[in-house]
């Protein structure tokens, strides 16, 4: 199954529901319903095989050693990037090389600048394992705490300071529309820079940011599951992103990966039929836009 704008193999980033602990039955599942892409964790050296022997494509490979490699530690630094290097390599063998990852630092303590720094410097020593294996990075613009690779401004500092055309963007909506980020501009500026694209939306709620503002916890309302009390992410389709927009800007671009369903949706967690049906739905929808 592809998209009905750019004909990019649609698929999904498996969560480690209980679901998907069967490999066998996940590829059986996966073959059924007409999938192509499955996103794997950090064992994708180890897991891969099964999934590419079945037909399947390797979205991305959770990159293995994350907030080490933004340690205060020099002596961290330096053995997270032989350990990422070593897996990088080892995952291309396999079959993948397209490497995801979330900029969490060690010790958010320290200030954002110096943690950058410290980012810098590592991804710096990684970049000939990437640019000599043909491999790429795919960085979430997740905005969890210390995060440091998720606004414009942050995506820009890294792509200019680590240089390398293989580390860029896993462009995900949800994110910016979260943040308030306008998510069109912003794949107009990253478009070339984008390895990796996540089929997860965001909606904001009015009502609900009349009722509890966004600056306090409530005292009587409920959060959503991925989400807060005015805003929660959803499968495409159900939240504010104008798919048909951004999927003729990557088929511009000339993009060439995939797109994967980031399930984090409130209604569709519960239960491995509701899970199933959110992967399958949110599919349909842009294989469809």
């Amino acid at each position: 199954m592809k998209t009905a704008t750019g004909k990019f193999p649609l698929g999904w980033r498996r969560r480690n529901f209980a679901w998907e602990q069967d490999g066998e039955g996940v590829i059986r599942w996966a073959k059924e319903n007409d999938l192509e892409v499955i996103d794997l964790g950090r064992d994708t050296h180890t897991a891969a095989k099964p999934f590419i022997d079945a037909g399947l494509r390797i979205g991305t490979a959770d990159l293995v050693v994350w907030e080490a490699m933004i340690s205060p530690d020099a002596g961290k630094r330096k053995e997270a990037v032989a350990k990422n290097a070593d897996y990088i390599q080892a995952c291309v063998k396999a079959g993948a090389n397209v490497f995801f990852i979330c900029m969490l630092p060690e010790d958010k303590s320290r200030s954002r600048q110096e943690n950058f720094g410290y980012m810098v410097e590592s991804y710096r020593a990684l970049r000939p394992v990437f640019e000599e294996n043909n491999a790429y990075l795919a960085i979430e613009g997740w905005p969890g705490p210390g995060s440091l690779v998720c606004t414009p401004e942050t995506y820009r500092a890294f792509i200019e300071q680590v240089g390398s055309p293989n580390m860029g963007v896993n462009y995900d909506p949800s994110h910016l529309v979260r943040m308030g980020i306008d998510s069109i501009r912003f794949l107009r500026e990253f478009v070339s820079h984008v390895f990796h694209v996540h089929g997860k939306d965001t909606m904001l709620i009015e009502e609900n940011l009349y009722q509890y503002g966004n600056l306090q916890d409530p005292t009587f309302g409920v959060p959503y599951n991925y989400g807060g009390m005015n805003w929660r992410y959803t499968i495409p389709g159900h939240g504010l992103s104008d798919w048909k927009t951004i999927l003729n800007m990557l088929a511009d671009s000339g993009y060439k990966g995939c797109v994967s369903i980031e399930l984090e949706d409130h209604f569709y967690n519960d239960t491995e039929y509701d899970q199933k049906q959110g992967v399958l739905q949110g599919v349909k929808f842009l294989a469809g836009s």
